[in-house]
């Protein structure tokens, strides 16, 4: 039978035994990914820690129970998705029931849920697909990422890699890239012209 030897299913088994520094290390890895769905909803910053929060205590409350580790990407999209309408939710029942709150704006103003989501597929995907790689190669790309990018010196302080060394680390990073379950699993489903987007702006 073949091994999984995935870091992330490690990492799971290790912080679901509580280990808090391996708990610290799946947050670091998927709190992009976590943050990138919420902000989709178009939620204040303070709200979007709190949806955070929540999804993070979902995540507690399921770790011992997951039946498949590397499934964790696409866990928390669904229930970041899911809180982040609960609390869109409860704040338009909250307007509504609130006489006194003339100056909220009118039921039509209200963000659609659904608005965004397809426009932030591709990004989720290729932050899923970065939480799987080592976290030296990770900083890089979330990096190059950056809007306006760094500069490579910059990011040569920030990483500690020379920068004579970014161009060719960015190429084995980029590659490890696609070889990771989400990147591969979104290029096997019906891509479309553009799909790749996001990750031709690192190269």
């Amino acid at each position: 039978m073949e091994q999984d030897v995935s870091p992330v299913t490690a990492l799971v088994v290790t912080a679901a035994a509580g280990d808090q520094q391996a708990w610290r290390e799946l947050v670091a890895r998927y709190a992009p990914l976590l943050v990138s769905v919420i902000r989709g909803f178009r939620l204040t910053p303070a709200e979007t820690e709190d949806v955070a929060q929540t999804v993070w205590l979902r995540l507690v409350e399921h770790l011992d129970s997951l039946q498949e580790p590397r499934a964790i990407p696409g866990w928390l999209v669904t229930t970041a998705r899911r809180e982040s309408i609960r609390y869109l939710s409860s704040q338009h029942l909250r307007r509504m029931s609130d006489p006194l709150n003339d100056d909220q704006p009118p039921v039509a103003d209200v963000p659609d849920p659904d608005e965004g989501l397809v426009r932030s597929e591709r990004h989720q995907v290729l932050l899923a697909g970065l939480a799987e790689l080592p976290s030296r190669q990770r900083e890089l790309l979330l990096l190059l990422m950056q809007d306006p990018q760094p500069s490579y010196a910059e990011i040569s302080r920030r990483t500690g890699i020379p920068v004579g060394s970014i161009g060719p680390t960015r190429s084995r990073a980029l590659a490890r890239l696609r070889t990771t379950p989400a990147v591969r699993g979104y290029v096997a489903s019906e891509p479309t012209e553009g799909d790749r987007h996001d990750a031709a702006s690192l190269g």
